[in-house]
């Protein structure tokens, strides 16, 4: 029998890499978690104020998904959430410019349904 005096690294460096590769592919993936919205733009726009609570961000992308707080949600889970959230909880709303006017319609209606009134409209500057 024959005897082994160093061991062969060279399928581990191999199996290694492979998985450093899987490892860094998704952690792009994983860490790209902003939804993509071309906003709209608007000259007279102010900055928004912001209070000591944080923020909650509601948002409808281009292809007209629904996102409470980052999270894809449906309208009626929407509906649910806002009746249960503080009136003073400050909003963001922020809509893609190619999402129909109904849908940010439907938003202030469900907004004004439950009397959250604190919100403001994200734009860009042209």
């Amino acid at each position: 029998m024959k005897q082994f005096d160093q061991i062969n690294v060279i399928p581990f460096i191999d199996i290694m890499l492979v998985l450093l590769s899987i490892v860094l592919l998704t952690a792009t993936f994983i860490s790209k978690q902003q939804i993509d919205l071309e906003l709209p733009a608007a000259n007279q726009s102010i900055p928004a104020t912001t209070s000591n609570q944080e923020a909650i961000s509601l948002s409808i992308d281009a292809k007209e998904k629904f996102y409470f707080d980052g999270k894809e949600i449906t309208p009626s889970q929407l509906e649910k959430k806002l009746e249960t959230l503080d009136k003073k909880t400050p909003l963001l709303l922020s809509f893609d410019k190619t999402v129909p006017f109904e849908k940010f319609i439907f938003i202030i209606d469900l907004l004004k349904k439950y009397h959250q009134d604190n919100f403001s409209i994200m734009v860009r500057k042209p």
